[in-house]
């Protein structure tokens, strides 16, 4: 397993911080995360624990592919989804209160590599941490900025 952790204070309640993240995520979810050029919610209803969603990535050139499932959703406090495909992941982001602002852990979960990948583990990581480290900052421009 590969794991990588960004932490960052955004200036807006919690209630706000979650709802842009979880409630609303298929709406938002490309806005922080410019590679994901589809998203589409697969299951009916509000956002909650096992709602299926597909996305379609375009990392440096490369088009993927991949369905997932909300595995956590606790209101204020933690969000997480995980990959239902050949490529098992896990993104986990965790919320805590700090008067008007908030903590945001996001955490992204490579659960398996592939044999022929494992000489390029190091560089998997990195890749991975640069995109947590991009993930939070973009949260925070986008809500910071916003008037919700």
């Amino acid at each position: 397993m590969i794991s990588a952790q960004s932490s960052i204070v955004i200036a807006r309640p919690v209630e706000d911080v979650f709802r842009f993240i979880s409630v609303d995520f298929f709406s938002n979810y490309p806005k922080w995360s410019p590679e994901v050029v589809e998203l589409e919610q697969l299951s009916d209803g509000p956002v909650r624990v096992g709602t299926l969603g597909r996305q379609v990535r375009k990392d440096q050139g490369r088009r993927t592919e991949s369905k997932f499932r909300i595995t956590r959703f606790e209101p204020n406090q933690c969000f997480s989804c995980e990959g239902t495909g050949q490529v098992p992941f896990r993104v986990i982001y965790n919320f805590a209160s700090l008067d008007q602002a908030t903590q945001v852990k996001f955490t992204f979960e490579l659960l398996k590599i592939d044999f022929f990948m494992r000489p390029f583990e190091k560089l998997i990581e990195a890749a991975i941490r640069g995109g947590t480290n991009s993930t939070v900052r973009n949260l925070k421009g986008l809500l910071e900025e916003k008037t919700m």
